[in-house]
């Protein structure tokens, strides 16, 4: 649901359109440059080279869902950029489905089983630390192609794996170069929206990090349940990461600006004969070594300085961490308690992404509109980033309301139908969340949300990883009914974030040393 993730976002990471150029902006404003008639730092009106004047088509067809999940017709649906997310959360997930398969051929404990998921969470945080800035230097593209290629290589080799140290060494490695689209997709959003339609294209993006978690256990389990090999699991994340790579190689362009400003310039050097055009990233002088340091100590001391984007780190982290170890509840309640098989266990998972689909519909059909109409009252005003709160204000109870639901309908003597329909409830209010929260740090922190994210999602990978560990044993000893109220208990400790963020956000951003109300005086005009 990863990354978010962004997750990342560098981050699910790099998540705005403000936010990819920021960090740019401000490594730039460190380096020696020369403003003259030569440099070459904006796209003319309607130049077909700039991300922002595609056609709408090509930029949903760039970042958008699919048909079955989005249900918005007439628009170019099958989203390259979210099925490279939905990809990297479904390998994320798939193993729960095998888990005794695995159990048996490696001899393996339920713990070390386990590991198969959550060392591929852990990767997630470490990739958003190579992947981000290296985006902003090579450009998105170059970080989509390499990653996802050695990604889908390692899927081969987890698949060939003849022993238990291998499969984990390469999930975690898989892990750390799948991230690469928690990492950089979001800023493909913003590369290519602006702040209106963002919300959209936002909402798309946050149910796959959550969609391919619910169906990888699905096919997983019909797999361990046909008699097939298990390692087959292994191989289809190989055939769906190979066909994900060859699309990424044929239909994803570039859309870093910065760098496309740097085609542009060779391509006017070309044309005049003239070597004095340049761009502005031509001119900088910083090394990779600066750039990566810049990006990566700044993330985290701009947390620890930002109690409200703490508060949100950790909610969202928990959050995450929360739906991972449902994978470890899940078939104590359903498997155990109701005595399914592993492939009609995996479907126990399908009403968390049906919540997260209906929850997507309602906020394009619904709370996008109020939005757009919210920023032509205000015009040329921006929106308070509050206004993205509203959506929490209604899942946060919900979201609490979920776990007790699922923990006192959990008896075996109770119809599944009352567990199962708890999932709908959740995974909704997942996705609110999410959005709600995603898109206010992106609106309060605008020229650093990339930095902002980033440390966001490396703590949420983290609690993704960790929970699932723990998760068996919390269930076993406490039982489901009062694990899940545990967790609701906490959920209800959360419910005060929004709402406090959604009555005192303007006092505290006012006090914020990184929430500007108005761009920086040195921020040059967007192109």
């Amino acid at each position: 649901m990863p990354d978010t993730g962004g997750g990342p976002s560098s981050s699910t990471l790099n998540e705005t359109n403000e936010a990819g150029a920021a960090d740019y902006l401000d490594l730039e404003a460190t380096a020696e440059k020369t403003v003259d008639l030569f440099l070459i730092d904006s796209f003319e009106e309607g130049d077909p080279a700039n991300p922002k004047n595609w056609s709408r088509a090509r930029r949903w067809y760039i970042f958008s869902l699919s048909r079955q999940l989005c249900l918005m017709p007439h628009r170019y649906l099958t989203a390259l950029s979210g099925m490279l997310v939905l990809n990297a959360t479904f390998a994320s997930a798939a193993p729960s489905g095998i888990a005794v398969q695995l159990m048996e051929t490696y001899n393996l404990s339920e713990e070390l089983a386990t590991l198969a998921i959550s060392l591929f969470v852990a990767g997630y945080c470490i990739g958003p630390f190579l992947w981000g800035p290296m985006s902003e230097i090579f450009g998105r593209r170059p970080l989509f192609i390499y990653p996802f290629l050695v990604y889908t290589l390692f899927q081969v080799g987890t698949a060939l794996s003849k022993n238990a140290a291998t499969l984990l060494v390469l999930r975690f490695l898989g892990g750390v170069f799948a991230s690469a689209p928690l990492t950089n997709s979001g800023a493909v959003i913003a590369d290519i929206w602006d702040s209106n339609t963002r919300g959209k294209a936002m909402s798309l993006f946050t149910l796959a990090p959550f969609a391919g978690p619910t169906i990888g256990p699905t096919i997983a389990g019909y797999i361990a349940t046909s008699g097939t090999d298990f390692r087959w699991v292994f191989w289809v994340l190989t055939l769906f990461a190979g066909a994900c790579c060859l699309l990424i190689i044929f239909t994803l362009p570039e859309t870093y600006t910065p760098v496309l400003l740097v085609k542009k310039a060779k391509k006017k050097r070309l044309e005049t004969g003239d070597d004095k055009y340049s761009a502005p990233m031509e001119r900088t002088k910083l090394s990779f070594s600066q750039r990566a340091e810049h990006v990566v100590a700044r993330p985290f001391k701009i947390l620890f300085q930002e109690p409200m984007l703490l508060a949100i780190t950790v909610y969202m982290s928990f959050v995450y961490g929360c739906l991972y170890l449902l994978f470890e509840a899940y078939p104590i309640v359903f498997t155990e308690g109701h005595n399914l098989n592993a492939g009609a266990s995996g479907l126990t998972f399908l009403p968390l992404g049906i919540g997260g689909a209906v929850a997507v519909t309602i906020s394009v059909l619904v709370f996008n509109p109020r939005y757009e109409r919210e920023a032509a009252r205000l015009a040329p005003h921006p929106v308070p980033p509050e206004f993205r709160l509203e959506m929490a204000l209604f899942a946060s109870p919900l979201y609490a309301v979920a776990f007790f639901w699922f923990g006192w309908t959990s008896f075996p003597s109770i119809s599944l139908w009352a567990p199962l329909m708890s999932g709908f409830v959740m995974g909704f209010s997942i996705n609110w969340i999410f959005l709600s929260l995603f898109n206010y740090v992106i609106d309060t922190y605008l020229f650093i949300a990339a930095s902002a994210l980033a440390a966001n999602t490396v703590v949420r990978s983290i609690f993704g990883a960790v929970f699932p560990l723990f998760a068996t044993q919390m269930f076993n000893g406490l039982g489901p009914r009062w694990a899940s109220s545990l967790l609701g208990f906490v959920a209800l400790a959360m419910i005060p974030v929004p709402v406090v963020l959604r009555k005192f956000g303007p006092i505290i951003r006012a006090k914020s040393k990184h929430a500007p109300s108005k761009p920086p005086p040195s921020a040059p005009a967007k192109p």
